[in-house]
This record gives structure tokens, C-alpha cells and sequence, in this order.
């Protein structure tokens, strides 16, 4: 019986395969013939240990069988993995780029290219090619069936290609949102999440990477985006505690929004009661977690009552956030300096001093702040606290 060798991607298949084998495989696939000039190439460079003598005979291959027919689209991969192998990244680049142009639905080079932006830890390569991984897969979803195919075949064929790529499109997801998250720059960071969660809506990264994403933008100091994403997350998951505190926390400072800051705000401490550990997280973590979140909603309700001049309640809010805050120097900080103006308006100007001086006693950015209200309660004539 003749032999035939099939190469996509990274896989070699060795026997005589049919079209259900085959199916199994996103892009294009290349028959080399048992006996061939191209399989003996093969053989020897799959057999060579040396680096540079596999270089030299993957070379030799892709200047001679390699230049016929689609054998390029084996050169360019054998290429690929090969630099791969050797952390070369800008000729992986290179040889992946050259392959996707002869193959743009290559889903094997995609993951390949992924992996390589993410030890060389490029977001916008890394962001880039997951975009191209996803792409790949969704079009392959939405492909109808070749002429001559029966359709129902078509789809059993399109799921059993779709299950086996299902570990590499995981892997592929948690390299892209592990990579985009380090990224430094707090607006960069936000904007590649989002586009993480637009390229893969049903990874079970999907709500992470906007929540994050949200968080991002408020740190980056742009409030519009942040509320773009926080309330579009928000609508399709109204439990999420991440967004309600994020909300309650943005709100609770602006008077015409005080009432939604505080629906937001309790409705976390709710959920909170009974919110399951997540998965990864210790119960000493997980509780570490909880009791800051609640320490975060109860400083927004504090500032609500502040708005409201319920300065009596928003004492009892915020002397109760203050020991879940503290592990956060800057949650700590701000809910101390909310506190001591709750205390001045209900002159208890001791305890006020107290509050503000806790405030200033972290690095954070109401330390000036509580430090010109101390220089205020020490003058000789104190203004009436407004």
C-alpha cells in the first residue's frame, strides 16, 4: 500500500488518511508523497539534532522540493518552528508572516505566533495575533459547506476540527489576556482587554478582561470609556460585584448620582454574604478580598451620606470601612479623610484631628490634602466646617 505524508501546520501524519482525519485540522493541508524528493528531506531534517545543520537542510529543502507546488507552506513552517525553537522571534515573525499570506486561515501557525509574542512579551504582536486566532476560528465556524459536500457531514467534520483545536484556543486565550494584562500603560492596558473580549466573547476570560478593563480606564484617568465598559458589563451581569463597587465608587462623589452610588454600593455587600470563593483563591484569600470589597462599599455609602448631610450615618459607614480598608493605603486614606469631614461637620473636631492625621500617616493622594486640614484645626480660629 503507498504511504502518503500530510502536513499542516505543526502536525505530521504518517499512513494513508482520509477526509475524517483530515477534518480534524484548521488550514490547509499538504500531501507529500512517500519516496518523494520531499518526504527523504523531511525524514532527514526531522532526524537532524544539530541546530545548524537542521537549518541548513530546511534551508537546502525550501530551495529545492520546497519551491514546488504548496511545499513553500512547509518550508515556511518548518521555518517557524524552528526559530521558535530557538527564540529567534523576528524570523519567526518573519517565516509566520510569509505562511499566513499563503495560508491566512492557518489556525497551528496562529497559536504558534502567539506563543512566540508572548515570550518575547510583545502585547501589541501578542493582541495582534490573537485577534488572528480568533478570526480564524470564527470564520471557520460561520464556513458553509465545500460544493459537493453534504452539509450535515460538513458539520459533524466542522465540530470534530473544532474540539480538537479546543486546548490550543485555550492556551492561545490565556496567553493573549496573561500578556495584554501586564501591560504597563494603564489606557494601552484597557483598550487590549477590551479588544480580548470582543476576539474571544466566550472565553471564560471574556468578563475578567472588561472588568479590568474598566478598573483601567478609571486609573488612566478616562472616565467616559470607563463607564462605557463598566455600565455595558453591568447590563449583562448585574451581579458583578467588581462593577458595582467600581460604580458606586466613581458616583458616591457626585451629588446628582448619590442614590444609584448607594443602591450600587449595598447591593455589593449583598452579594457579598453569600458570593462563592473563586476558583484559584485560598479561603484566607478569598476572605481577605471580601472583607476589603465590603470595606470599599461602605466608604461609598459613607460619601453618599456626606452628600445627603447625614453626617451621623456617614460616621457609623465610614468607622466601619475603616478596618477592612486598611490593608489599601489609598482606600484607607481617602475613606480617613471622608471620615474626618463627616467629624467636623458634627464638631467632634478631636476626632476629626485623629481622622486626617491617619489619613496623612500613608503614602497616597489625600496625604497633602489631610495634612492642610490639620494646619486648619491647629490655627487659632477654625472656619465653620461647611
Amino acid at each position: 500500500m503507498r504511504r502518503t505524508r500530510w502536513l499542516t501546520g505543526l502536525i505530521f501524519f504518517l499512513g494513508t488518511w482520509g477526509s475524517s482525519a483530515l477534518a480534524q485540522q484548521i488550514g490547509k493541508y499538504v500531501p507529500i508523497q512517500a519516496g518523494s524528493d520531499a518526504d527523504h528531506a523531511l525524514s532527514e531534517i526531522n532526524a537532524a539534532t544539530d541546530p545548524a545543520q537542521k537549518l541548513a537542510l530546511i534551508q537546502k529543502f525550501a530551495e529545492g522540493p520546497g519551491k514546488e507546488g504548496d511545499y513553500p507552506l512547509v518550508a515556511n513552517n518548518l521555518f517557524v518552528e524552528y526559530y521558535l525553537a530557538q527564540k529567534n522571534y523576528d524570523k519567526t515573525f518573519e517565516y509566520g508572516d510569509k505562511l499566513f499570506a499563503l495560508d491566512p486561515d492557518n489556525f497551528p501557525n496562529a497559536v504558534n505566533m502567539v506563543r512566540a509574542s508572548a515570550e518575547r512579551g510583545d502585547a501589541e504582536r501578542l493582541s495582534s495575533y490573537g485577534e488572528k486566532a480568533g478570526g480564524i476560528i470564527q470564520r471557520y465556524k460561520a464556513a458553509p459547506a465545500p460544493a459537493g459536500t453534504d452539509e450535515k457531514a460538513w458539520e459533524e467534520q466542522k465540530a470534530r476540527a473544532l474540539e480538537a483545536s479546543k486546548e490550543s484556543l485555550t492556551y492561545v486565550q490565556q496567553l493573549v489576556f496573561s500578556g495584554v494584562y501586564q501591560t504597563k500603560d494603564a489606557g494601552k492596558r484597557a483598550a487590549l482587554l477590551v479588544k480580548f473580549a470582543q476576539t474571544f466573547p466566550d472565553s471564560s476570560y471574556a468578563t475578567q478582561a472588561l472588568g479590568i478593563a474598566a478598573a483601567a480606564y478609571q486609573q488612566a484617568q478616562n472616565a467616559s470609556r470607563m463607564l462605557e465598559v463598566a455600565n455595558g458589563l453591568l447590563n449583562k451581569d448585574p451581579n458583578n460585584i467588581g462593577m458595582l463597587l467600581l460604580l458606586s465608587d466613581y458616583y458616591c462623589d457626585k451629588a446628582d448620582q448619590a442614590e444609584r452610588a448607594g443602591t450600587y454600593a449595598k447591593k455589593a455587600i449583598s452579594l457579598l454574604e453569600g458570593a462563592p470563593r473563586p476558583e484559584g483563591m485560598t479561603d484566607e484569600q478569598w476572605a481577605q478580598q471580601k472583607s476589603l470589597q465590603k470595606g470599599l462599599a461602605l466608604s461609598s455609602l459613607g460619601q453618599v451620606n456626606l452628600q445627603k448631610k447625614e453626617n451621623t450615618q456617614a460616621v457609623e459607614n465610614l468607622k466601619a470601612a475603616t478596618p477592612l480598608v486598611k490593608p489599601d493605603d489609598g482606600s484607607y486614606a481617602r475613606n480617613q479623610y471622608r471620615l474626618g469631614f463627616a467629624l467636623l461637620n458634627l464638631k467632634r473636631n478631636a476626632e476629626a484631628k485623629e481622622a486626617f492625621t491617619q489619613a496623612a500617616s500613608v503614602n497616597s493622594p489625600y496625604k497633602g490634602p489631610a495634612q492642610d486640614e490639620l494646619k486648619k484645626l491647629a490655627a487659632p480660629a477654625r472656619r465653620k466646617p461647611s
